[in-house]
């Protein structure tokens, strides 16, 4: 993958800052069809399309019919960072929503994805439960739109962002350009 890559050629540290792609889906999800009526898109010809990005970058990618609100797994997955091997809750997290089609915004799936990475299941129960992340989720938020950002994913380095699935020289240029202060 173009990250894996990226931060073993060029020595960057990934970190991650949350986004709220679609903050208004209610509990439970929402069906694709319905997020995407009116807007003139053909759900199946989107799919399709994230298939094939998902395979260039050699993700699997399921065939998932709703999107579930994220702000839970976006607070458990700030605090697995501060966690030790915290890190593989993310992966795990993309394959649970896109491979496997799971609800990211219940409770009982995500504490399942953090007893899956190693993670304290009591302790991610209490962030869950307490919403103990939820204050930096919102830093997050507010970090995002300052940078702009509208779509995931986006790449930011040195005050610079390109989004999108980018090809893995456009990231090395992003930063080629953070280092050299451009």
């Amino acid at each position: 993958m173009r990250i894996e890559k990226l931060i073993q050629e060029h020595n960057v540290e990934i970190k991650w800052i949350h986004f709220p792609l679609h903050p208004d889906t209610p509990e439970g999800g929402r069906s694709l069809e319905d997020l995407f009526a009116g807007r003139g898109m053909d759900v199946d010809a989107m799919k399709e399309q994230m298939r094939v990005r998902m395979e260039a970058e050699g993700l699997p990618y399921g065939n998932r019919t709703m999107t579930y609100n994220s702000r839970l797994a976006q607070e458990l997955g700030l605090w697995a960072d501060t966690q030790p091997g915290g890190d593989a809750i993310h992966d795990a997290l993309f394959k649970a929503y896109f491979v496997d089609a799971r609800d990211i915004g219940d409770a009982d799936v995500l504490l399942d994805v953090a007893r899956s990475t190693g993670l304290d299941e009591d302790a991610a129960r209490d962030v869950i439960e307490n919403r103990t992340f939820e204050q930096q989720v919102d830093e997050h938020w507010a970090k995002s739109r300052q940078y702009g950002i509208t779509g995931v994913p986006t790449f930011v380095a040195g005050g610079r962002g390109v989004a999108g699935a980018q090809p893995y020289e456009a990231l090395v240029e992003l930063v080629r350009l953070a280092r050299e202060g451009d």
